[in-house]
């Protein structure tokens, strides 16, 4: 295998991952699932059964929006995106701020008023495509404490780096980070 990809399996879909550099001699296997219903609908139905009980799922714009659906609609669940960008027509919106190692930059996330009373009360289970650092998953859980609903279940395709940090993560698989040495 050529070093500049890395070979994952998801659910049985194989699929190869291009290497990316996030700080001078470290790179990560970029998963994006954007486009891809084969690995969507085979992640969907290999982590259906492992989801505890909820009433919402909540999920970060964008990759990770298409896993949301799938579920939900197996479920017949309603979930909610955490939005990047405040649009002028989400009116009373929730915010706080990530940092993803995508990026490297503060991003804001929001939750649109009109999605609180979704929210509060309720048991939800937060679903991301990776979780590496954890800061989009902290930026959830603040955003569900602001809205009143109380997170059971935190789930994604693969945790990334620190194994032993991810255990309480439902994933599917783990990403190691690439090193130069």
């Amino acid at each position: 295998m050529d070093r500049d990809y890395y070979r994952v399996e998801v659910a049985g879909v194989v699929r190869d991952l291009p290497l990316f550099e996030v700080a001078p001699g470290l790179r990560i296997a970029i998963f994006n699932m954007l486009g891809d219903t084969e690995v969507v609908e085979a992640a969907a139905d290999a982590l259906l059964p492992l989801l505890p009980e909820m009433d919402v799922l909540v999920t970060p714009e964008v990759k990770a929006i298409p896993l949301a659906h799938a579920l939900a609609a197996r479920l017949g669940k309603r979930y909610v995106v955490a939005r990047k960008i405040l649009k002028p027509y989400m009116v009373g919106a929730i915010k706080t701020e990530v940092v993803s190692i995508t990026t490297g930059q503060p991003q804001p996330l929001y939750i649109d008023g009109k999605d609180l009373p979704l929210l509060r009360g309720k048991r939800v289970v937060l679903v991301d495509d990776v979780v590496s650092t954890g800061s989009t998953l902290r930026g959830l859980h603040q955003l569900m404490d602001m809205a009143g609903a109380e997170v059971v279940g935190e789930a994604a395709v693969f945790t990334e780096g620190d194994r032993e940090k991810w255990n309480h993560i439902i994933a599917l698989g783990h990403l190691p980070l690439f090193k130069d040495e």
